[in-house]
């Protein structure tokens, strides 16, 4: 029997950049953005806050770009301060890259198991499905989601009793499955 795991965001990231006034490496994204147009260019941005000294610092979202060019609803969606967009644009990859950031998934995570009923089976086949792009070691998951500790989950990779199409060791961040045979 299939069991289906998700691993699910509990609240926003962290976002991992050097602050200018302190030298903390860690901010808080307060949700709110910072639009600005000069004629016919706009520029957007993500604003957050050190967690250490509350100095703001900019998270470009749009720059210098035609104001035609932007959909409206994404301008709407801006101008509301939509905690949707927060979360989205904090996992794309462009905006990561152009800011150079980031995210710290410490604690901003759970899993969902569906229940207990599955431990007592000899066989197990579970597919774990991500929310959202949360980079996570399987064997953590693993190990939380089955109740054990991370050595034995270790230890029953090596003895062949746990197996997946993909490779356990290191961190995932998309869809796997894997079978547990005890």
């Amino acid at each position: 029997m299939l069991k289906n795991w998700v691993v699910m965001p509990t609240c926003l990231p962290l976002v991992r950049r050097r602050c200018h006034a302190c030298a903390s490496e860690r901010f808080r994204a307060s949700g709110k953005f910072r639009v600005n147009a000069n004629h016919k260019l706009i520029d957007a941005w993500l604003l957050a806050l050190c967690t250490a000294c509350g100095e703001t610092a900019k998270l470009t979202v749009l720059e210098r770009m035609n104001v035609r060019s932007v959909r409206p609803e994404l301008l709407d969606r801006l101008h509301d301060n939509d905690p949707g967009l927060t979360a989205e644009l904090l996992q794309d990859p462009v905006v990561q890259r152009r800011n150079r950031i980031a995210l710290d998934w410490d604690n901003a995570w759970r899993l969902d198991t569906g229940g207990s009923d599955h431990l007592d089976r000899e066989v197990i086949d579970v597919s774990v499905r991500f929310a959202a792009r949360i980079p996570v070691r399987p064997v953590r998951l693993i190990a939380e989601g089955c109740g054990l500790s991370r050595a034995e989950v270790e230890r029953l990779i090596t003895e062949g009793k746990l197996v997946s199409a993909v490779r356990l060791s290191g961190k995932l961040s998309g869809d796997f499955t894997f079978t547990l045979k005890r």
